[in-house]
């Protein structure tokens, strides 16, 4: 799908608790970058945030809670999901 970047949601997943050196608990964005999220254009700027967060989920051992969160996002939204672009795959 061409506008799987352009269209995907935030990684936000709606926790919004910022603990761990400012980190949000839910999605382990910054408050920065957050606001930057919402200028970032096209597969060119969303793709690499995707990869960075997803690096920083999985090493904090939270992937699997965000990924299952933002894929249920992705479903209500009715938006393909950018993670399937990652070649990550749904927990089981």
């Amino acid at each position: 799908m061409a506008g799987t970047w352009v269209a995907a949601p935030s990684p936000c997943v709606g926790v919004c608790k910022f603990r761990e050196g400012g980190q949000c608990i839910g999605c382990a964005m910054t408050r920065p970058e957050k606001k930057r999220f919402k200028r970032l254009r096209g597969k060119a700027g969303r793709r690499p945030f995707f990869e960075s967060l997803v690096a920083r989920l999985r090493a904090g051992g939270r992937l699997d809670y965000w990924q299952r969160m933002y894929r249920r996002k992705c479903d209500r939204k009715g938006r393909p999901c950018p993670l399937d672009k990652l070649g990550i795959e749904p927990p089981a």
